[in-house]
């Protein structure tokens, strides 16, 4: 059985996957408290759900792929035999992790895309830093949501440290009402480096999410 928050059809907002129709398994629970956070609610909502009832709520959709999501979906061991299932069945999955659980317990096959904290992130030291083994895997990314100019210089400063640029798909994400969009693409532009700005596009399309739900 799971805590599940909320299962739900959307496009994908974030990553490189951005824009694809995806199946949201929201799992309920998480251990960080990100000052950005924007799904409060999912820290303690949520029901009990077996994995067959899980399948059985997004068979009915017309897509065959889909985000585990939080929360936290690692504080739950039971998040793996799900997406062990759902790969069995021909699924496409991945899953965000705020990536201070380690990632090493997943199926190979399930696209990873893992947060690194940032200092005003209010949980500077929440990373493990095994799952920085995952760098070149071509199944991972490493997504900063960033707060300030002194985040973004951090950011810059750990890839270029642990030779990401190069060698994995990194995202920087602006803190909504922090710093604009404008701001960060200027930023990354004069860097030079291999950063995909990513603007929360479910956001766009319906700003009425911007505070969750």
């Amino acid at each position: 059985m799971l805590k599940i928050n909320e299962i739900f059809y959307s496009v994908q907002g974030e990553s490189s996957l951005t824009g694809l129709p995806t199946v949201f398994i929201r799992t309920s629970g998480c251990h960080l408290r990100c000052s950005y956070c924007d799904t409060k609610y999912a820290y303690y909502e949520g029901k009990k759900q077996s994995s067959e009832d899980i399948i059985e709520e997004i068979s009915k959709y017309p897509c065959k792929r889909v985000c585990l999501t939080g929360g936290e979906p690692l504080l739950q061991k039971e998040s793996l035999d799900l997406l062990d299932k759902l790969l069995k069945l021909g699924y496409f999955c991945s899953i965000e992790t705020s990536g201070d659980k380690d990632c090493k317990a997943l199926p190979k096959e399930v696209k990873k895309i893992i947060d690194i904290k940032t200092p005003d992130s209010g949980e500077p030291d929440a990373f493990c830093m095994e799952n920085l083994e995952f760098i070149g895997d071509g199944q991972t990314e490493y997504k900063f949501v960033i707060c300030s100019e002194k985040d973004f210089d951090w950011a810059i400063e750990f890839a270029a440290k642990h030779q990401m640029f190069q060698n994995c798909e990194i995202l920087f994400s602006p803190s909504y009402g922090q710093i604009s969009e404008s701001w960060l693409a200027d930023k990354i532009l004069f860097t030079g480096c291999e950063i995909r700005l990513q603007i929360q596009l479910h956001k766009v399309i319906w700003p009425e999410t911007l505070n969750g739900r």
